[in-house]
């Protein structure tokens, strides 16, 4: 199990950082088309990226997975709600899912849920 919960920690990590630094002109019109402000896209930005920088340093300090993974999968899920009010297709919201479902396995495994 343990080889499974790292590798959702780095599929999740490395998807935020890749969307949110070397995609970011797409989170900017994305934001845009949400109607959301540059402070809301900035607070999440970086909240996102901290929480994904701790569930990495999680793979070497289990205690730390648990609360990331929860704000990630809440963060995740607010990202379903605005594709859901924008009626973006299922394909817009497909990344954003996936990364929902590795935060609650994440959050299953280390509540000992899942073992």
């Amino acid at each position: 199990m343990e080889i499974l919960m790292v590798t959702a920690q780095l599929i999740l990590a490395v998807s935020i950082l890749v969307v949110w630094v070397f995609r970011f002109e797409n989170i900017v019109l994305e934001f845009q088309y949400f109607g959301l402000s540059v402070l809301t896209r900035s607070v999440i930005g970086t909240t996102k990226i901290v929480l994904a920088t701790l569930l990495v340093v999680g793979i070497w300090y289990e205690s730390l997975v648990f609360v990331p993974s929860l704000l990630l999968g809440l963060l995740m899920l607010g990202a379903q709600y605005y594709h859901f009010k924008v009626k973006n297709p299922l394909q817009k919201r497909i990344p954003s899912l996936v990364l929902f479902l590795l935060c609650l396995f994440l959050l299953s495994v280390s509540s000992s849920l899942l073992s």
